[in-house]
């Protein structure tokens, strides 16, 4: 059996890029619960331009991210990474700088247009053996959510006693420690390989798009994140009212996310388990809709609007976590990674539409209005997702090939012969070999060890 510990130049990877991917991605995070609060005194501002600040850091993520990542096919990962770093960095600085709204919105856009999420992670999966990818994913993934609950726990803390723009004095430190990380603590790259578990392959997007599982999928997740950020457009203004000072909204934030992110990881186990994730997916929509009704029609009672927080924040960790993990599983086998890059591009679309559409209706109407366009769309959201199907319950691996293995008749009706396999693909010009497994019944390294004794 292969060995599965991380070597110097895995742990170097993995720890690099993930403190990379997580320090950019407060970019994001940091503004969302003081913006609404915060950015009504710079000059020209109102609450549709206030959305429209939020939500266009979205918008050039999404427009940007696919593009960046076949950039650095040809280019190579650290010059796109670096690039994408650059204009985080310059975005921040121009947004540190802003007295006027739309200067702040310049900003973002230029902040969110340094796309890298793709080249990261093709870069870690060029650096990292494949037994050991899912490991390191894994805890980019980690990271991730960690990323959100602190941004979202600190951001009224520093904001309430040094400002708004310090937030984005911040983000411009991090910045520059990430392109000293990049250049100085990830190792160089090696020579490119192609891993259609991580990498956007060109001449497959009609595949993926066309594909009636994925577009639900990609769907739910817009809509998810579109909630989340009329959400917080919202939240707190209405905090406030309720009595809750700026300075003070932290500790809502970490009590409910605390308990959420508890309640999450043994609702994912059960489901994984008993195979109920189709079951745990439409409870999750449900769970969501009731939150909405409760802060639209309990605005003004503090404790309800903590259960109504409480109930989201647990249903979007839930869906956060459950989703991705559709997509994996349902993904075409050979394109994981073109799945995953419009999955991303449909979550930032969220994001961009969520903050634009909830800016606008509270500019226009009231908050009441704006969790009852919520309420609609997630209503909308729960019909068509009614006939979604249970997921197949496997794991998608990518084993490298001998020229021995390559030369051998029939390989792959030989390997598809054995049990827990549901479907292979020999990719024969990247020495390849995409599996779907059913971990229950066998492996990656008993498909190895039986791949050596060919």
């Amino acid at each position: 059996m292969k060995d599965r510990k991380l070597n110097t130049t895995e742990l170097r990877t993995s720890v690099g890029l993930g403190m990379v991917f997580s320090l950019r991605m407060l970019g994001m995070f940091m503004v969302l619960p003081v913006l609404t609060t915060y950015g009504m005194l710079l000059q020209n501002a109102n609450k549709t331009l206030i959305g429209i600040a939020i939500g266009i850091y979205g918008l050039t993520q999404a427009i940007f991210q696919i593009p960046f990542g076949l950039m650095s096919d040809r280019i190579g990962r650290k010059p796109v990474i670096l690039f994408g770093l650059f204009l985080l960095l310059l975005g921040s600085l121009i947004a540190a700088n802003s007295n006027s709204i739309w200067y702040l919105i310049i900003g973002r856009a230029c902040q969110g247009s340094g796309a890298i999420s793709a080249a990261i992670m093709a870069l870690l999966s060029d650096l990292t053996r494949e037994q050991n990818l899912s490991k390191v994913t894994a805890y980019i993934g980690i990271n991730f959510g960690i990323t959100f609950a602190i941004a979202i726990i600190m951001s009224p803390i520093v904001t309430h006693a040094f400002g708004l723009h310090s937030l984005f004095w911040i983000i411009s430190i991090f910045s520059l420690i990430c392109i000293f990380i990049v250049i100085y603590l990830v190792p160089p790259e090696i020579n490119h390989k192609v891993n259609r578990e991580i990498d956007i392959i060109k001449g497959s997007f009609f595949k993926i798009l066309l594909n009636y599982k994925l577009i639900k999928l990609n769907f739910s997740i817009f809509c998810l994140h579109t909630l989340l950020m009329c959400v917080l457009i919202v939240l707190p203004h209405q905090f406030e009212i309720a009595g809750i000072p700026v300075s003070k909204h932290w500790k809502i934030y970490l009590t409910t996310m605390l308990i959420a992110f508890a309640l999450v990881i043994p609702s994912m186990i059960y489901a994984e388990i008993n195979r109920l994730v189709k079951q745990m997916f439409l409870i999750g929509i449900i769970i969501i809709i009731t939150s909405e009704i409760l802060l639209q029609n309990f605005l003004n009672n503090l404790w309800m609007l903590i259960i109504g927080i409480q109930l989201f924040l647990f249903a979007f960790s839930l869906m956060e976590a459950i989703i991705p993990s559709l997509v994996s599983k349902e993904s075409p086998l050979g394109y994981k990674g073109t799945a995953m890059g419009f999955y991303s591009t449909s979550q930032f679309l969220g994001v961009a539409f969520g903050s634009s559409m909830g800016g606008w209706i509270l500019g226009h109407f009231d908050a009441k209005t704006v969790f009852l366009y919520c309420i609609l769309i997630a209503i909308f959201w729960l019909i068509i997702s009614f006939n979604i199907s249970e997921p197949p319950y496997i794991t998608n691996t990518r084993i490298t090939l001998s020229d021995k293995a390559l030369t051998i008749a029939d390989l792959e009706t030989k390997i598809k012969e054995q049990p827990g396999i549901s479907e292979t693909l020999i990719v024969h010009e990247e020495k390849s070999l995409y599996i779907k497994i059913d971990n229950t019944i066998t492996d990656r390294s008993k498909v190895e060890k039986f791949l050596n004794n060919l």
